[in-house]
């Protein structure tokens, strides 16, 4: 496997270069005060050193011995506690975390990038910081003041972990039905009661405390969604002064045997009358659950995007180096017995394929990224609904799309390899195992789907689309005739977009299978054409640079590649998608 390097310079471009981040962050004023160019680039710059260096060697040991159980403790894999406690003392946990409770303060759009830094190192490494990072978001935004003010600096600092316990036995999508209950005690906490199943995190060595975040319900709650509160339930109680008390009765009672992300721990957690403190308001806790969850959402596709990356990165190394066959046009390499494969047709179709789509997720993630910063810091009204509604539009598609690109990508570069594609020690099998898992947790992709057209297209009547197509209607009308190459499909695959949402507000209006039928197909659409439009940004940025001019010959060649070999795909897609709801009704459930 080759070493991990950060892409620094293509995270430069899109942030610098495609979006000018600095001049957003000089109309927010909480972050024209805290956030500079040279902050910011020290910060990259050290993130890249220290997943390079200290995380990345750990991947595939890790991936290997994985995690252990024992009587209810969890071991990490050895590396793991020192590379965490490096991770934690350079302030990483928090580096999007609130100043006031210690965290760097950070835009997301800063964040988003070490993200996918550490997630390109090792995706089970990760995922512990990101579930603590995601519980402060929700306990930052719904907590009362004094729990935020016991809970956050150590957590912020990586002293502390967070976990986020909502999936039961019997309840995964539908957390309506779950059955860990909350009893009220007199002191005003809660003794919480139950199983959580698929914990990242649950239990491990990294952290001498664990907090987590449940769902569970009142005795008096309604019935449904509406009847579920959240809590704060640390494995140790927290005294007065700060230190840690006794243990809380909160234990894991296994690890899952996955498929991937060996050295994550996936835990089985019983609560067994832990105390509990309420966070929000009572029968309210999806609500705070869900600012977590739409942080990370988006965070479950960068993982996408960095599995992608990580395999790109491994494959274009190994196709400069594997000697195989001659170039159809003749030799390349003459004074070698072959040609490396990378002169080969099929061998550059997929790395660019790889290349076209972690570069367009990367510009994705960080346009999501950017409005969620609006969305946070504005003081502008009308732009902090504008940027709501893109987030709520764009974070299914998100998590989505990038997931199920990571998985080609991934794919891509395994076939490159061949057959030691397949065997472990060269690493591309771990990274397709790895990434697998992000397309199922944080809501299935087919979930993602069914949330963008039932939620955040045909319940609003398109109101939310319409912000975003408005917006790539009036980047077309101002871009210059020299982009004429990227505007144009970009304007036709907005039309084919167009269509097919009146088609399915239209179709939806008479038979509510129709939404369901369309959505997986509509949502790759979206993406596909959300991508042409990032593609297009991209090549506004390199055309007539003269500096680094292999980057930006590489850029506009891979825009021309995506525009002629991937934008393509959404034909197929929305004849699918037209093709209606009643072929997957023909059957009866016995003619399956």
């Amino acid at each position: 496997m080759a070493d991990y390097k950060a892409p620094l310079r293509d995270m430069r471009f899109v942030l610098n270069e495609v979006f000018e981040v600095a001049t957003l962050w000089a109309q927010l004023p909480a972050l024209a005060e805290t956030v500079d160019a040279e902050t910011v680039e020290a910060i990259l710059e050290e993130a890249g050193k220290v997943t390079a260096k200290s995380i990345a060697p750990l991947s595939r040991s890790g991936d290997e011995e994985g995690c252990h159980w024992d009587n209810g403790a969890v071991s990490t894999p050895a590396g793991f506690v020192e590379a965490y406690q490096t991770y934690a003392e350079g302030g990483w946990v928090g580096v999007g975390g609130d100043p006031e409770f210690g965290g760097m303060g950070m835009p997301k759009a800063v964040s988003a990038q070490v993200e996918e830094m550490i997630n390109s190192s090792s995706l089970s490494f990760g995922l512990y910081p990101m579930l603590t990072a995601g519980a402060c978001v929700s306990i930052n935004a719904h907590a009362s003041d004094e729990l935020k003010a016991i809970y956050l600096p150590n957590m912020y600092a990586g002293v502390w972990a967070g976990s986020m316990c909502l999936t039961e036995p019997h309840a995964g999508t539908d957390l309506g039905i779950i059955r860990t209950r909350a009893e009220p005690q007199a002191d005003g906490t809660y003794k919480i009661s139950g199983t959580k199943i698929f914990i990242t995190g649950g239990e491990h060595d990294l952290t001498e405390n664990i907090i987590h975040l449940v769902l569970a319900k009142l005795p008096d709650a309604p019935a449904g969604p509406k009847g579920i509160s959240l809590f704060l339930v640390p494995k140790f109680m927290v005294n007065d002064d700060g230190s840690l008390g006794e243990r809380n009765p909160v234990t894991c009672g296994s690890i899952e045997h996955k498929m991937g992300i060996q050295a994550s721990a996936t835990c089985v957690m019983n609560f067994d009358e832990a105390v509990g403190y309420l966070v929000g308001e009572p029968n309210r806790g999806l609500a705070a659950m869900f600012t977590m969850m739409n942080y990370e959402r988006l965070g479950v596709g960068i993982q996408g995007l960095a599995s992608g990356e990580r395999s790109y990165q491994n494959a274009i190394e190994y196709a400069r180096d594997r000697l195989q066959g001659r170039a159809a046009t003749g030799a390349q390499a003459k004074d070698k017995v072959a040609d490396p494969i990378i002169v080969h047709a099929d061998v550059r179709r997929m790395l660019l394929t790889m290349k076209a789509c972690n570069e367009g997720g990367r510009a994705f993630s960080t346009y999501v990224a950017n409005q969620l910063d609006i969305a946070k810091f504005s003081d502008d009204p009308t732009a902090r609904e504008r940027a709501d509604g893109l987030v709520a539009l764009l974070t299914p598609v998100a998590k989505a799309f990038m997931t199920d690109l990571g998985l080609e990508t991934t794919v891509h570069g395994q076939q490159v390899f061949g057959g030691h594609g397949y065997i472990r020690e060269w690493g591309q099998e771990q990274l397709v195992r790895d990434v697998r898992i992000t397309q199922i947790y944080e809501g299935t992709n087919g979930i993602q789907a069914l949330d963008l057209v039932g939620r955040k297209i045909v319940a609003n009547q398109g109101a939310y689309y319409r912000l975003l197509a408005d917006e790539i209607r009036g980047f077309i009308a101002s871009a210059h005739s020299d982009l004429n190459e990227f505007t144009q499909p970009l304007a036709e695959a907005l039309d084919t977009l167009d269509q097919l949402t009146a088609w399915v507000l239209e179709q939806s209006k008479n038979n509510p299978n129709e939404i369901g039928a369309a959505s997986v197909e509509y949502l790759q659409v979206f993406g596909y054409t959300t991508y042409a439009y990032m593609w297009a940004l991209m090549a506004r940025a390199a055309l007539g640079k003269d500096a680094d001019e292999a980057f930006y010959a590489s850029k506009l060649g891979t825009a021309r590649f995506y525009f002629a070999r991937l934008l393509p795909r959404i034909h197929s897609l929305s004849a699918s998608v037209k093709a209606g709801s009643e072929s997957l009704y023909l059957l009866d459930e016995a003619h399956f």
